[in-house]
This record gives structure tokens, C-alpha cells and sequence, in this order.
């Protein structure tokens, strides 16, 4: 599976989370664990070099524990994890707080209750999120009725919809939280390597989710460790992204591709084997469409592209529609019926086609005006159709 890399999930965390000194102050964790007797059940810091034990207790047969720890003397939050053999709850600790915990063995990571802290109350339902995801990514990495295209393009698409989901409504809704920290360094297995769903290295707009945490993090906690540590990943970060850029648009976008109307020419064969320049369409408004027939919600899409074609055609609206499927037979006879143009990159969503157009996510639109210059992108575009017919 073609996965972009991820930072070492290890040296992440080792980078992000730092022991303050200790100070008077005591902050307690306490509760009960049900169906472990005689487990030993420790209390971690999730220190700058990985774990670090802070207590243990030997469960008896209620499962009762609690305890009582020196709180840190820096403003920040604390992070540790309760844990038995293999499987940890994870906490933030805020000052002299109280939290209380509730589960049983075996089930204490998937199953648990907390309270006493609105940021334990939030890890917990992002730890189970990330649960869910692992769950779906493995559903499809097994299905062995799609393609290997398919099952990245499958898994890039889920990957995108539970980080904006935990952006919107977790990191960018209270940036100073302990919760919205603990968010960056989530991860999951693809394949064989435990990765970073928010991607610093490569992707710039995880970098920029980065810099908002640590900018956040800068006003509320001034001076501390983990601001420094997440400024050190974003301006990293930023760094490998101007590289990457810059030999993307050495290598990929060749001056000839360039045209004097502001666009980057295609010329893909279509569906009906003839090779189709976008360029070609210069006096007509174009809706240059990056598509997947393989999905769930094609046939909506396909659906709203009709009424807009059926809407605007006869007025200069012309759609050239990319198909990155992997299987052509199937593309030729999701496309036989459409009236527009439709082309498809032999390479899938490896394709130069979306190297050269920055795309992300499938399914993708830009519009074009009728001078053949790129005028906006979807995620510019409030109302589809005021736009194309403010072009028209």
C-alpha cells in the first residue's frame, strides 16, 4: 500500500511531552477496576524519553485503587496513562485536580468511564474515535474486492473525514486544551507501521494544525516545554513541505505544460479513445472534475453533475471529468451514457494529472473561465451553481 511516511510515532512523543519539577501540591486518580485481582496496575508519565512509572498498586479482589501524586510546579497540563500488561487509559492531569476512573479487565482501554476532568472526558471520546478508525481502515485494507489504488484512495478519503471532524470540533474549537495536544499525536496501523494521523512532515495543512496548537499554547502556558517542542515539529515540518514543493514544480510541472491562459494543459484519452486537451476548451467555462466511480457516493455526484450539464451546456458549460479508477472496463461503462468529456489517468491517483493540480482528496473540482484560466477550487466555492453562472 503506496501510504505516505510518518514521523517515528516514538521519537514523537518523546519530542512532545516533558516531567516538570515536583512541588507540595498533590493531585489524586482513583476508582475501581473490576475482574483483576492481583493484576498490578501502574500510574505512568508520559515523560520526554517515553513512560515513566510514578506508582503501582497490586489490585485486590474489588479492584479499589487509588492515588495520591505530587503535582507538577509548571502551569501546564501533565499526561499519564493507568496501566495493566498491555492496555492503558490515558489522562491528562490540570494542577491539584481529581479524576476518577471506572472499567474492567480485559476491556479497561475500550471500555471505560471517567470523571472529574472535561479534558480526560475528551481524550477518552477522541481514544475511542481512533478505535472506530482503526476498525474501518481495517475493514478495507481486508476487503479483497477492491483494488490496491482503491483501498489507499479508500483509506486517504477516511483519514481526511476523521481529522476534519477532530479539527473542527476538538483542535480549532479550544487549542489550549490538553485533549487538542493529545489529538496530534494520535495514530493508526497502516501495514506494518504504526503512523501519525496528523501527518507534520508532508502534509501542510497538518503542519498548520501544528502551529495552532503551539501557537495557542504560547499565550496560555508562555515558556513551556511542549510549546517549544510542537513550534519545533511545525518549523520542521514547514521546512520539508517548501522542499517537497520545490522539486514537485521542478520535476512535475514542465514549462511546456504551461500555457499563456494561466493553466496547466491535460491531454488524457477518453472514453472513447481519442486524446481530449483541456486547453482546447478555451472559450467555453469548464468544470475540470477529479472523480472515482468506485466509491459510495459517485452515483450522487454523477446525479448533480447531470443537472448542472443539463442546466448550463447550452450556454458554454463544458465538464471534463478525470477518472482515476484502476480498472478502465469499469470506467468505460460507468461513462458510456454521460454527455461530457471524459478522460481517465491510467495511473490512478498516483497520476501526474493530480500532481500537477495539487489534488488531495477525490472527488475534486476546479472551474475555469472562458479565457482558460484556473479560477477557483472547490473548497473556494460556497454556491456551484452562482459561480458558473457568474462565468457564463
Amino acid at each position: 500500500m503506496k501510504i505516505s511516511k510518518f514521523f517515528s510515532v516514538a521519537a514523537l512523543i518523546a519530542a512532545a511531552l516533558t516531567i516538570s519539577s515536583c512541588s507540595n501540591k498533590k493531585f489524586h486518580i482513583n476508582g475501581n477496576i473490576e475482574n483483576a485481582k492481583d493484576s498490578m496496575l501502574y500510574l505512568e508519565n508520559i515523560s520526554l524519553n517515553g513512560p515513566v512509572k510514578v506508582d503501582s498498586v497490586k489490585l485486590d479482589e474489588n479492584g479499589a485503587f487509588e492515588f495520591d501524586e505530587a503535582a507538577m510546579d509548571s502551569v501546564t497540563p501533565e499526561f499519564y496513562r493507568l496501566r495493566i500488561a498491555n492496555q492503558s487509559i490515558n489522562l491528562s492531569i490540570d494542577s491539584t485536580e481529581t479524576v476518577t476512573v471506572k472499567a474492567a479487565w480485559p476491556t479497561i482501554a475500550t471500555k471505560y468511564e471517567v470523571s472529574g476532568s472535561e479534558n480526560c472526558t475528551r481524550i477518552k471520546e477522541l481514544s475511542f474515535m481512533q478505535m472506530q478508525l482503526q476498525g474501518t481502515i481495517n475493514a478495507i485494507a481486508a476487503n479483497n474486492n477492491i483494488g490496491v489504488d482503491s483501498t489507499e484512495l479508500a483509506i486517504k478519503m477516511v483519514l481526511e473525514k476523521y481529522k476534519d471532524n477532530v479539527k473542527r470540533n476538538y483542535i480549532f474549537k479550544a487549542p489550549m486544551q490538553a485533549s487538542s495536544y493529545y489529538a496530534l499525536f494520535q495514530t493508526v496501523q497502516l501495514g506494518n507501521t504504526n503512523s501519525l494521523i496528523f501527518n507534520p512532515r508532508a502534509n501542510k495543512e497538518d503542519v498548520q494544525v501544528f502551529a495552532a496548537v503551539a501557537t495557542s499554547w504560547d499565550t496560555y502556558y508562555p515558556g513551556s516545554e511542549r510549546g517549544k517542542n510542537l513550534h519545533n515539529i511545525a518549523i520542521e515540518g514547514m521546512k520539508n513541505i517548501r522542499i517537497v514543493q520545490a522539486e514537485r514544480a521542478q520535476q512535475q510541472i514542465e514549462a511546456s505544460k504551461v500555457k499563456v491562459s494561466n493553466i496547466i494543459d491535460l491531454a488524457l484519452t477518453d472514453n472513447k479513445g481519442n486524446v481530449r486537451r483541456l486547453t482546447d476548451l478555451k472559450g467555453k467555462v469548464v468544470l475540470l472534475d477529479f472523480h472515482m466511480f468506485q466509491t459510495s457516493e459517485s452515483t450522487k455526484r454523477i446525479m448533480m453533475l447531470r443537472d448542472l450539464y443539463n442546466k448550463y451546456h447550452a450556454a458554454g458549460l463544458e465538464i471534463y471529468q478525470v477518472s482515476v479508477d484502476p480498472d478502465e472496463h469499469f470506467w468505460k461503462t460507468q461513462t458510456a451514457a454521460l454527455p461530457w468529456i471524459s478522460v481517465r489517468d491510467e495511473d490512478g491517483i498516483q497520476g501526474q494529472s493530480l500532481i500537477q493540480y495539487n489534488v488531495q482528496s477525490i472527488p475534486t473540482f476546479f472551474l475555469i473561465d472562458r479565457n482558460n484560466s484556473l479560477y477557483k477550487r472547490d473548497s473556494q466555492i460556497a454556491d456551484l451553481d452562482a459561480e458558473i453562472k457568474a462565468l457564463l
